[in-house]
C-alpha cells in the first residue's frame, strides 16, 4: 500500500534579511559621494542665502507666493510649475534611455539618505564584517553604547532634515532660532508636524527601509524598461569573459586554470546595497549605482587581469552585435531624439515664458451683485473689482483707461495710479458709466488697458490689455 504524501508547508513570504553593504571604493564611489555632497549642500544650504532682505528660494504657501531669487510666482503662475514637472518627466525619461537608473544611483533623495545612513553605519559600527559580527552578538555594554551613539547621529541628521525642509516653506532663521530657543509658542502646529513627520520618513526610508523601497516601492523600478533598449548603457557582468568562474592562485595563469576572469569572490554582491548578484543579469532592482564595478575593477587589479569583467556597456555591445567603440554612435537614435526634442522644446518654452510674463496680473471680476444702475449723472453704470497682483520686487504704480463706447468713463482709481507693494495682490473696486443709448440690453463688449510702471521710473512702463463686458438695460 501506497504511503500518503507527506504535508508539506510552503512559506509564500519570507522576512528580508537586513543588507550590511560594503563600502566600495574607487571613481565611482568618489563621484556618487560628489553627487551627494551637490545634492545636498544645495538642499541644506539655499534657504539660507539671502536675497534683497528676504529668503532667496522661500515657497510662502500662506502668503500664495513663491520666491525664487528675483523672480516672484504667484498661483496665477501655476503653469510655470507644470513645465517644470514636464522637464523632470521628459528629462527622467531621456536620461533612462541613455544610460539606465544613473538618477537613481547618484541622485534620487532614496538613495542619498541611505547612503548618508550607511556612512554612519560604518563610521561608528565599522565596515561589514564588524557590522554583522555586532549584530550577531549578545546585548551588553559596549553594544549598547555603539548602538546609541549610531542612533543618535542618525537622529539629528533625521531631525535637522526635517528642519531645513520646512525652512523652505517657512523663513528658515526663524524657525531655527525659535526651535533652539525652545519658543514653541511661535511655532504653528502645521511647521512642528511638517518638520516631525519629515524628519521620521527620513529616518524611516534611509535607515530602516532602505533597499526595499527601490524594490518594492518605488514606481519607476517597474516602469523603467518601457524606456530602455539594447542600445541602453547599463551595468553589466561580461559573462564571456568570466565564466565558468572559480577561486584560483594570484599568479595562477588561465592556461593552467581553465577558468575565466571571475574568481567568485562576491565581493560585487557584498558592496551592492540592494544585495544582488549582478552576475545574474540585468535586474529591475539594480540602481545604477556601479558599486559592482567599482569592487570588481580592484579584484581585476590585484590578479592583474584588465578592469570591465563589470562596466557600463549596452546589451547589443555585450552580444557582439558592434563593438563598444561604436556606443557613442548610438546615442542618435529615434527614442533618444524624441525625448530630446520635447525636453528642450519645453526647456525653451518655459524660459521664454519667465522671462516674457507680465510682472503685473490684473483680473477683472464683475460684481453680480448690480447687473446694472443709473449714477447721479443720469449715466448708466456698471461694478466691478480689479484684483491686482504683483509679482516684482519693486513697488508697482498702476494706471488704466477703458474702452468700448463713445463716451465712456472709468471712475473710482486714482488717476496717479494705485500703489501696489512687491509681491502683493489688492483689490480695487471700480465703475465704469456710459449713457444708457449707447448700452441697450444685454452684454457689450468692452477692454480695459492698464499701464504699470516702477515707481518713480517711467523708462519701465508697460501696457497690459484685458477684456470685459458690460451689461445694458
Amino acid at each position: 500500500m501506497a504511503q500518503a504524501p507527506k504535508e508539506q508547508v510552503v512559506q509564500l513570504y519570507q522576512g528580508s534579511k537586513r543588507i550590511h553593504p560594503k563600502l566600495a571604493k574607487g571613481r565611482f564611489a568618489n563621484l556618487r559621494i560628489l553627487a551627494i555632497v551637490a545634492t545636498q549642500l544645495f538642499f541644506y544650504g539655499m534657504p539660507w542665502i539671502n536675497w534683497s532682505g528676504r529668503q532667496a528660494v522661500w515657497f510662502d504657501i500662506p502668503g500664495r507666493h513663491f520666491y525664487i531669487f528675483g523672480m516672484v510666482l504667484s498661483p496665477g503662475d501655476l503653469i510655470y510649475l507644470a513645465g517644470l514637472l514636464m522637464i523632470s518627466a521628459f528629462g527622467l525619461f531621456w536620461w533612462t534611455t541613455i544610460a539606465g537608473r544613473l538618477w537613481c544611483g547618484y541622485a534620487c533623495p532614496q538613495t542619498v539618505y541611505t547612503e548618508i545612513m550607511l556612512w554612519i553605519d560604518h563610521l561608528v559600527e565599522g565596515d561589514r564584517n564588524k557590522r554583522l559580527k555586532l549584530d550577531k552578538s549578545p546585548w551588553n555594554f559596549t553594544k549598547i553604547r555603539i548602538k546609541a551613539t549610531k542612533y543618535l547621529l542618525i537622529f539629528a541628521v533625521a531631525a535637522w532634515t526635517g528642519i531645513t525642509f520646512v525652512g523652505w516653506f517657512v523663513p528658515i532663521r526663524t524657525v531655527v532660532a525659535d526651535i533652539f530657543t525652545l519658543n514653541w509658542a511661535a511655532l504653528s502646529t502645521a511647521t512642528l508636524f511638517t518638520a516631525a513627520f519629515y524628519g521620521f520618513m527620513t529616518w524611516f526610508f534611509g535607515h530602516i527601509m532602505r533597499e526595499q523601497v527601490c524594490k518594492h516601492m518605488c514606481p519607476y523600478a517597474r516602469f523603467q524598461s518601457a524606456m530602455f533598449d539594447q542600445d541602453t548603457l547599463v551595468i553589466s557582468y561580461d559573462p564571456a569573459r568570466g565564466e565558468p568562474r572559480g577561486a584560483r592562485k594570484k599568479n595562477a595563469s588561465k592556461e593552467e586554470t581553465q577558468l575565466g576572469d571571475c574568481i567568485n569572490c562576491t565581493m560585487c554582491v557584498q558592496v551592492c546595497p540592494v544585495g544582488i548578484d549582478i552576475r545574474d543579469g540585468l535586474q529591475y532592482e539594480c540602481i545604477g549605482c556601479a558599486a559592482c564595478i567599482d569592487a570588481c575593477d580592484e579584484i581585476m587589479d590585484k590578479m592583474n587581469y584588465p578592469r570591465g569583467l563589470i562596466r557600463y556597456t549596452t546589451e547589443a555591445a555585450l552580444n557582439k552585435q558592434y563593438p563598444e567603440a561604436e556606443i557613442k554612435k548610438r546615442l542618435l537614435r529615434p527614442k533618444v531624439v524624441g525625448y530630446g526634442a520635447i525636453l528642450a522644446a519645453v526647456c525653451c518654452l518655459l524660459v521664454v515664458g519667465l522671462f516674457t510674463r507680465d510682472i503685473v496680473s490684473i483680473d477683472i471680476i464683475k460684481d453680480r451683485g448690480v447687473m446694472a444702475r443709473e449714477n447721479r449723472q443720469g449715466m448708466l453704470e456698471n461694478l466691478y473689482n480689479l484684483r491686482i497682483s504683483n509679482s516684482s520686487e519693486t513697488e508697482q504704480v498702476v494706471t488704466a483707461e477703458v474702452s468700448g463706447f463713445n463716451t465712456i468713463q472709468l471712475n473710482g482709481l486714482d488717476p496717479q495710479g494705485i500703489s501696489v507693494p512687491p509681491g502683493a495682490t489688492i483689490t480695487v473696486p471700480v465703475q465704469v458709466a456710459t449713457y444708457p443709448e449707447y448700452a441697450g440690453r444685454g452684454s457689450h463688449p468692452i477692454e480695459f488697458t492698464f499701464y504699470y510702471q516702477d515707481k518713480g521710473d517711467d523708462s519701465t512702463r508697460r501696457t497690459l490689455v484685458e477684456k470685459a463686458s458690460f451689461i445694458g438695460e
